[in-house]
């Protein structure tokens, strides 16, 4: 019988590390000798397109996942070629997967006993949950938060996303790739306080 895996979904706003935890893992398996891959979405265009590199400067080559890619068909594939299938699969940036990829990684984990860590965002700039981390709070295993603090002390929950002049924006596409000088990790009340000053910065008053 097949050693069971696991579906891990580890979540946290901007800023709190979940990269950099992926790419400590990642080195403590090639430490111990542990086979293991990287993926990240295409959606992804911060940085080279083979290369997940946390804030703090470690990086690793990974493997992209397109918008059409099948990734349980890549790993059947890879099985039925005889290759040696990883024991553990990261995957930064899991909230821009589809619903059916995140489905697929399901199937991968059940299929071949493959253990896979996900790691990404809750919710956009407006606080809604992206496609991929839905999927991923209904099928997880185990979901754990990546804690992260406020500058006024409370725990970050919203991926605010700002102009240049840092007023909260509060319209536009889901997705919008950028990094400091787009988005802050703040809590709610500071959330919804930004928002406020940001309204009223920009109404102009009646003559």
């Amino acid at each position: 019988m097949k050693e069971r895996g696991k579906l891990y979904f580890r979540y946290g706003t901007m800023g709190s590390a979940k990269t950099a935890l992926l790419l400590t893992n990642a080195y403590n398996f090639e430490e111990r000798g542990i086979a293991y891959l990287c993926f990240k979405p295409a959606t992804d265009t911060r940085e080279e397109k083979n290369v997940i590199r946390s804030r703090i400067g470690i990086e690793r080559e990974c493997r992209l996942i397109y918008p059409e890619t099948d990734i349980f068909r890549e790993f059947h594939d890879m099985n039925e070629s005889g290759a040696m299938l990883p024991e553990w699969i990261l995957v930064d940036e899991s909230q821009f997967l589809t619903r059916q990829q995140v489905e697929q990684l399901a199937h991968i984990v059940d299929e071949f006993g493959c253990n896979i860590i996900c790691y990404g965002l809750r919710t956009d700039f407006k606080t809604n949950m992206f496609e991929g981390s839905s999927r991923l709070f209904e099928l997880a295993d185990t979901i754990d938060e990546v804690k992260s603090t406020c500058s006024c002390g409370g725990k970050t929950i919203v991926n605010a996303r700002i102009d240049s002049k840092g007023n909260i924006i509060t319209e536009g596409e889901q997705v919008e790739i950028g990094g400091n000088d787009r988005y802050i990790a703040v809590c709610r009340r500071c959330w919804n306080n930004k928002r406020i000053e940001s309204l009223s910065r920009n109404t102009l008053p009646f003559d």
